[in-house]
Parts: structure tokens; C-alpha cells; sequence
């Protein structure tokens, strides 16, 4: 809507100036701006006056509606041209230009020369039959404006009578011109001396990747020449736009990578502090448990002094280790026989020392236990690591296969889904042409019925109508002819009066004749009124029933077209439902492509996560590693210290075996007493 306005008010200006300088505009460019399609101004082969360019340049400076315009074969003057370009120079939205076969000349060239220098949105320019080249000065300044041009990308100079000095003027300007990559020079006059001189100009221009110097006279080397630099710079700029667009792609997947890297590192920094803090419940939760057993082993120490004072032996006991107990426990058992030997009461008193020492090394050695089953669960966690490893491998060498599979089973699913998709396109089509077809049959066929129905019905109607109107005339006739009748009958009854009054007796029996006359005329009168009044009856009951015969075949006309609109409803939803069923098919399919496409950059990333938390892994690893070696230090420092204690125990032991042997041997049996 805004667009029309524009193009409205664009009229009404250029009327109004055409109007301002003196002059009509013309009706052939009122008409193009009235048919103009979107964004283009097509006013080739008219033939336009100096007001209307100078109204078009002064237009064409601010306005933002046109991108293309046409003005081939306008037989434009020099002033129109100059003017036109002039409104040209300040226009930022026009990208082509068509001046085909206008004849211009020096002051053309020079106009455009300086349109090239100015205008920064023209990106394509035709000026095919015209005579640039005839005036070598202007075209030199047209050059000089393609030179300084940072938007131009193509040129068509074609049949413009360009010779060698001009192309050695063209030959400059590529050299200083870094955007034009089309340029037609075929059918001028370039010559051997201007082909070379372009020739020497492209090794300087590598943005130009077509040139065409057909019917140039130029020779075939320099033309193969020529084609050999197009073909190197055409494959730079091919190669140029893959790198661009690779290096798009690229920048959204560095993008696309990055957040993933970031929400991999955040969850990363997660895993590593829930690691860490774990590592610190375990780290605590395991000094608790070495304190806890060092207060053990205080407590024990400490009982074991208790039990010094009061039996030495069973001090020996308490202390000895793992593999030495059994040898305690024998020399004990021997010790006990021995003093059973001596006294029943001694027997029961070593007998219930030796329970609770049985007891007491009972505890120490679940102690004992306890803390290899400790060491055993280290040395478990770390097997159970490797083998969480391995089965991390494993899971990533399952997820890769996977992946694969998923991939080859999406590409042969996108295959079968656009072979479904095109046999249901074919098959709605099909459809939807039927239907059309037999739409169109069932309205025909409805259309011609009803125009049928509807003439007879007019037909009757016209009839009925003649006839109304011919017993309506007959009913006026009759009713004038008994007024007609009626008056004369009165008058004559005057007379009859007048003559009876005059003749009373001798007219009486006449005027009764008469009178009796009169009245059967009247009666018949009254008769045929009657008559005529029930055939209008008759008439108006029959109009009646035709109306309502009219009435209804039009409310079965009325039903009818109902009908037709609920069928062409019907059809309207059939083929909505269809359509909203392709797009929906089109709609999943296109998600499964795009599902497939971030599938594969999930699996890129996956396959990136997995070597990132490999290589995380192995360092925690290798800190677990770490951990382990200094935890299997401190335990083998622990041991050793066991070991030491174990052996000064034993050692005491041992010396407290010699010294019950010592005692039990120097001593007769009856001296022994036992102690309390």
C-alpha cells in the first residue's frame, strides 16, 4: 500500500514539474509510471523530450523506490542525457542502468564519466550501441570515472567505435579498478595494439574474470591470452567466494563451538568441584578412619599396659600380631596346662584371663582386618577407575559405531521421505486435478441446467404478463363501453321524460318498451362485467400460482447454488487439508534434515567432548594416581610402624614367656599360689 502512494506521489511530481518548466508531460511516460511493476522504470523505445529528462534527473535524486532502470532506444539528446546522469550522480538505490541505443556522444561520455566518479550504487551498466568511442578525449574521461568506480561490476560496451588509443584508455582504468568483473567489448575496432594493451593491464586487475573482444580484429594469441588471464582470475573468484563462504560457515561453527566449549568447560568445572568435593568426603571420611584406628591402637596400647599390671602374660597377648598369635596362643595354652598342673584354682582364673584376652585380641584383629579391607577398597577404586576407563573407551567406540549406523539410517530415511514426499506431490496433484476437473463439470453442468430453468421461466413470465395485460385492456374496454352506454341510456331516459311529460298519453307503452330494453341491455352489461371480473379473478389466482412456481424454483435455485458453494467448500477444506498435510510432511522432513545436521554437529562435538574429558580423565588419572601412591605410602609407613610395635610386643611377650617358664620351673608346685 505505502508502495503505490510512493509510486502515486512519483507522478504527481513528475507532472507537476513538467508543468513548472512550460511543457505537458508526456502521456507514453504517465502511462509506464502507472504500469510500473516493483522497483523498475522501463521507459525503452520512448521517445523522451528535455523536460521530461530534466523532470526524471531531478526525480531520480532522492528517490528510494527504483533499483532498475530502462532507457534503451529513447533517441536522447545530449542535454537530456547530461541532464538525466546528473540526477543519477546522487541516487544511492538504482544497481542498473540500461542507455542501449541512444547515439551518445562527447558530452554522454563525459556526463558518464562523471556519474561513474560519483554514484556508489550502480552495479551494472549497459551502453551498448552508442558512439562513445568516436571522441577519444571524452571517453578518456569516461575511463578516468571507471577508474575512480568502487561499485560498477558490469560494463557492456558493445558497438560503441571504440579503437586502439580507447582501449589503451580502458586499459588504464582496469589497471586502477579493483570491482568491474564483466566487461563486453565486442564489435568495435580495438585492433592488435589495444587487445595487447588490455592484455598487459591484467596481470594488475584481478577482480575482471570475463572479457569479450569478438569481432575486434584482435589476433588469436592475444585472444588466448586474454582467456587464459579470465580463466586465472574467474578461478580466483570462485575461489574467492568459497573462502567467503567457508569462512561464514566456519565462523558460525567457531561460534557454534565456542558456546559448546563454554557449556563443556562450565560443566567440566562442575564435574572437577563434584569430584573434588567428593575427593574431600573421601580424603576426610579416611583421616577420620586413621584417626579413629590410631585412637584404637592408643586405647589398645593403653589396655595392654592395664593388663601388664596386672598379668604379664596376657600383656604379651594383647600385643602380638596377625601371624604370631597362634604361636602366643599355643605357648599360652602350653603355659596353661602347665599351671592346670599346679593348681585347679590357677587353671580357672588363666581361663577366664584367657577368654577375655581371646576377646580383646578378637577386636584387634577385626581391627586389623577392618583396616586391609580399607586398603583392599582403595586398591578396588583404583581397578574400578581403570576399569570405568575402559569402559569409557569402549562406550565412545560404541557411541562412534552408533553414529555411523544413525547416519547411514537417516540418509537412507531422507531418501525414502523424499521419494514418499514426491509420490504424495504427484499423487496430490493428481488429485487436485481431478477434482478440478470434476468441479468444474458439476458447475457447468449446474449453470447451464439453471440458465435453462431460468429463460423458461422468464418465457413464462413474459407470457403471463401479456396476458394480464390484454384482460386489463379488455377489462377497460368493457367497463368504458358500459359508461358509454350507461350515459346514453340517461340521456335518453331524459328525453323519454321530457317527451313523456310532453306526450304523456301517446309515447307511454313505446317508452315502456324502450325502458324494459334498456333494462336487458343493462343486465347483459352487469353480466358481461361479472364475467369479465371472474375471468380477471380466474387470471389473478393463475398469476398467483405462477408466482408462486417462480418462487419456488427460486428457492431451489437458491438451494442448489447452497449446495454448489458447500461442494466448493468441501473441496476448498480437501485441498487446504492436503496442502497442510504436504507442508507438514515437507515440515517433519525438513526437521529430520535439520535433526540429522545437528545430529552430526553433536557428534562432532561429542567426538571433540570425549577427546577433551579423555584427556581431563587421564589427568584425574593420573592424579588418582598420585593420590593412591601417597595413600599407599602412608599406609606402608603405617604397616611399618605396625610391624615395629608388633615386634617390640612379641619381644616383650617373649620376655615374659621366660620369665612365666623361669618362674614355673625355679618354683616347687606347692609354693605356687595364684594371683590376685
Amino acid at each position: 500500500m505505502k508502495g503505490s502512494e510512493d509510486m502515486e506521489e512519483f507522478r504527481r511530481s513528475y507532472s507537476r514539474l513538467c508543468k513548472e518548466s512550460g511543457s505537458e508531460p508526456q502521456e507514453a511516460v504517465l502511462q509506464q509510471l502507472h504500469q510500473l511493476p516493483r522497483g523498475r522504470l522501463d521507459l525503452a523505445t520512448q521517445s523522451l523530450t528535455v523536460d521530461t529528462c530534466r523532470a526524471l534527473g531531478k526525480l531520480l535524486q532522492n528517490q528510494t523506490l527504483l533499483t532498475e532502470l530502462v532507457l534503451s532506444d529513447c533517441m536522447l539528446s545530449e542535454e537530456g542525457t547530461t541532464l538525466l546522469l546528473q540526477g543519477l550522480c546522487a541516487n544511492t538505490v538504482i544497481r542498473f542502468l540500461d542507455l542501449k541505443g541512444n547515439n551518445l556522444r562527447a558530452a554522454g561520455a563525459e556526463a558518464l564519466g562523471k556519474l561513474l566518479r560519483q554514484n556508489q550504487s550502480i552495479q551494472s551498466l549497459t551502453l551498448e550501441w552508442n558512439n562513445l568511442g568516436t571522441w577519444e578525449d571524452a571517453f578518456a574521461t569516461f575511463c578516468g570515472g571507471l577508474a575512480a568506480n568502487s561499485t560498477l561490476q558490469q560494463l557492456d560496451l558493445r558497438n560503441n567505435q571504440i579503437s586502439h588509443k580507447g582501449a589503451e584508455e580502458l586499459a588504464l582504468a582496469l589497471k586502477g579498478n579493483a570491482t568491474l568483473q564483466q566487461l563486453d567489448l565486442r564489435w568495435n575496432n580495438v585492433g592488435l595494439l589495444g587487445g595487447r594493451a588490455l592484455v598487459n593491464c591484467l596481470p594488475s586487475n584481478r577482480t575482471l574474470w570475463r572479457l569479450d573482444l569478438a569481432g575486434n580484429n584482435v589476433p588469436s594469441d592475444v585472444l588466448r591470452a586474454v582467456e587464459q588471464a579470465m580463466e586465472h582470475n574467474q578461478d580466483r573468484h570462485t575461489a574467492f567466494q568459497e573462502t567467503q563462504t567457508r569462512t561464514h560457515l566456519l565462523s558460525k561453527e567457531v561460534q557454534y563451538l565456542q558456546e559448546e566449549k563454554s557449556k563443556q568447560f562450565l560443566d567440566l568445572m562442575e564435574t572437577i568441584d563434584k569430584q573434588r568435593e567428593e575427593m574431600a568426603r573421601s580424603s576426610q571420611a579416611s583421616a577420620a578412619r586413621v584417626g579413629q584406628l590410631q585412637e584404637a591402637l592408643k586405647e589398645r596400647h593403653s589396655i595392654i599396659n592395664a593388663l601388664k599390671a596386672k598379668l604379664q602374660m596376657t600383656e604379651a597377648a594383647l600385643a602380638l600380631s596377625e601371624q604370631k598369635s597362634q604361636d602366643l596362643g599355643e605357648l599360652l595354652a602350653t603355659a596353661e596346662q602347665e599351671r592346670l598342673s599346679l593348681s585347679q584354682r590357677e587353671e580357672k582364673e588363666r581361663r577366664l584371663e584367657q577368654q577375655e584376652a581371646a576377646e580383646r585380641e578378637s577386636k584387634l584383629l577385626r581391627d586389623l582386618s577392618a583396616a586391609n579391607e580399607k586398603n583392599l577398597l582403595l586398591r578396588n577404586q583404583v581397578d574400578e577407575l581403570e576399569r570405568k576407563l575402559k569402559s569409557q573407551q569402549e562406550e565412545l567406540f560404541l557411541t562412534r559405531q552408533e553414529l555411523t549406523n544413525t547416519s547411514a539410517e537417516l540418509k537412507i530415511r531422507v531418501v525414502q521421505a523424499e521419494e514418499r514426499l514426491d509420490m504424495e506431490k504427484r499423487r496430490a496433484r493428481q488429485n487436485m486435478e481431478d477434482s478440478e476437473k470434476l468441479r468444474f463439470k458439476e458447475v457447468e453442468h449446474m449453470t447451464r441446467h439453471l440458465e435453462e430453468s431460468e429463460r423458461a421461466m422468464q418465457e413464462r413470465l413474459q407470457r403471463l404478463e401479456a396476458l394480464r395485460l390484454s384482460l386489463e385492456e379488455e377489462l377497460s374496454r368493457v367497463k368504458a363501453a358500459a359508461l358509454s352506454e350507461r350515459g346514453q341510456a340517461e340521456e335518453e331516459l331524459i328525453k323519454a321524460r321530457n317527451q313523456a311529460r310532453l306526450e304523456e298519453q301517446q309515447h307511454l307503452a313505446h317508452l315502456e318498451e324502450k325502458l324494459r330494453l334498456l333494462a336487458q341491455a343493462r343486465d347483459e352489461a352487469q353480466g358481461t362485467c361479472l364475467q369479465q371480473k371472474q375471468t380477471v379473478a380466474e387470471a389473478q389466482a393463475r398469476a398467483s400460482q405462477l408466482s408462486l412456481q417462480v418462487e419456488g424454483q427460486r428457492r431451489r435455485i437458491e438451494e442448489l447454488q447452497q449446495e454448489l458453494s458447500n461442494k466448493d467448500q468441501e473441496k476448498v477444506a480437501e485441498v487446504t487439508r492436503v496442502r497442510v498435510e504436504l507442508q507438514e510432511q515437507m515440515g517433519r522432513l525438513r526437521a529430520e534434515l535439520t535433526a540429522q545436521e545437528t545430529l552430526r554437529e553433536k557428534v562432532a562435538a561429542l567426538e571433540r567432548q570425549l577427546k577433551v574429558i579423555a584427556s581431563d580423565h587421564r589427568e584425574a588419572l593420573l592424579d588418582k594416581e598420585s593420590e593412591n601412591a601417597s595413600l599407599r605410602e602412608k599406609l606402608r609407613l603405617k604397616e611399618a610402624e605396625i610391624a615395629r610395635i608388633r615386634d617390640e610386643e612379641a619381644q616383650r611377650a617373649s620376655f615374659l614367656q621366660n620369665a612365666v617358664l623361669a618362674y614355673v620351673q625355679g618354683s616347687p608346685l606347692r609354693s605356687l599360689s595364684p594371683p590376685k
